[in-house]
């Protein structure tokens, strides 16, 4: 990029902005998109209310070209060991199936549920070293045929 002194770019350094991660997302959807024949793409959720409306556990993912990303799972303390984490996880992929999706993927601490995703047929394809505390981030990979 050319610049003449009157209009120097400007770096600036802070905490998370919005926007910036807003326009990087779109940046980055176009160039994928570009270079993955414009592979359908999706979000998706899976949520569980108790009888008040209070959340009770819930899922975040998306879809892309038919993988499923779990980005996060999370059931509250007095619910978990009932079953919920296994619904949850069910739901997704049921609903990944539907959308045409073989195959998931998941990353987990080693602190949180790693061998939760290995119980229900996930595989441990490699770990991110370095965590705090000495902890290592988990990644696992599941086909969904």
């Amino acid at each position: 990029m050319t610049t003449t002194p009157d209009s120097a770019p400007t770096l600036t350094v802070g905490g998370r902005d919005a926007e910036l991660a807003l326009r990087l997302t779109e940046g980055l959807v176009a160039f994928n998109d570009a270079h993955t024949a414009g592979a359908e793409r999706g979000t998706l959720s899976v949520k569980v209310t108790d009888n008040d409306g209070a959340l009770v556990g819930g899922l975040d993912a998306w879809t892309w070209g038919g993988l499923l990303g779990i980005e996060m799972l999370w059931i509250r303390e007095e619910s978990r060991r009932a079953g919920w984490g296994k619904t949850i996880l069910r739901a997704a992929e049921d609903e990944a199936r539907r959308r045409g999706c073989d195959r998931a993927t998941v990353s987990s601490f080693t602190f949180q549920a790693p061998a939760f995703y290995q119980r229900h047929g996930y595989v441990e394809t490699g770990r991110t070293l370095g965590i705090p505390g000495g902890h290592a981030d988990v990644h696992l990979f599941k086909p969904l045929t």
